[in-house]
């Protein structure tokens, strides 16, 4: 069986849907997803960006690559009859939950592809030394999210341990993940960064304004909801104690 998975989408909507995607893998898998998230794929047998796949234009031998797959399953919703009939063996899934769905989205996405509900995204990486650090991001793709910068920076100043600001540190996502992994705590807004570092294991607070934690919070991570500087203080500190015991 060879299995194409499409999985367009911003960094926190593919890192939540990783567990649906590598529970369908087949003896021969290939995944196409956005350019940056290529290095994240690590269960595919091979990995290409749906740039390079040239899906968007069919063009470049794309007629003959598709074709040969015996399933398609896709995230990619453009072009849909044109692609099915290139390959009529194409599945294809909403790519976003609807606006009724009240459970997380990795249970949205496992759901959709028959997988156990209540998995957890993992990308494994190569521990480095463990650094007496907290890691902070206080970006994400909308303003509408992103807790006020002047409290990011009171939030540093008050902190127990020494801040490291990860914005514009690495252009691979994988070894962002690696450098994150290594910290004490990681505190961001909602981001797929911070999708990134609930994912490899680092404790994660995750700082919500105007999304839904219920369905965008990443599993195992510290939510907190519009919350003060203090209150964000008090999470980091219980996550550094809790990892003393």
């Amino acid at each position: 069986m060879r299995r194409l998975l499409i999985r367009p989408g911003a960094i926190g909507d593919v890192i939540v849907s990783l567990p649906a995607l590598e529970f369908i893998k087949a003896e021969y898998t290939e995944v196409w997803v956005p350019s940056p998230l290529v290095p994240l794929i690590q269960f595919a047998d091979k990995v290409v960006s749906i740039a390079a796949s040239r899906i968007d234009v069919m063009a470049d031998g794309f007629t003959e690559r598709f074709r040969a797959f015996d399933e398609v399953v896709s995230w990619y919703n453009s072009n849909k009859e044109a692609l099915q009939e290139l390959n009529p063996r194409c599945v294809f899934h909403p790519a976003l939950p609807p606006k009724d769905w009240a459970r997380n989205a990795t249970d949205f996405y496992a759901q959709q592809v028959g997988a156990p509900i209540g998995l957890v995204p993992k990308i494994a990486v190569t521990q480095s030394a463990p650094r007496e650090t907290i890691v902070i991001h206080p970006f994400s793709a909308s303003a509408s999210k992103n807790w006020p910068i002047e409290s990011f920076r009171q939030l540093a100043e008050r902190l127990p341990l020494p801040v490291e600001w990860a914005q514009d540190r690495f252009e691979n996502l994988l070894d962002l993940a690696e450098w994150m992994a290594s910290a004490r705590v990681y505190i961001g807004n909602d981001s797929g960064i911070t999708h990134l570092a609930a994912a490899v294991g680092v404790p994660t607070i995750a700082i919500f304004l105007s999304t839904d934690p219920k369905i965008w919070g990443p599993a195992k991570a510290t939510i907190l909801r519009n919350p003060t500087v203090d209150e964000v203080l008090n999470a980091a500190s219980e996550q550094l104690a809790y990892a003393r015991r």
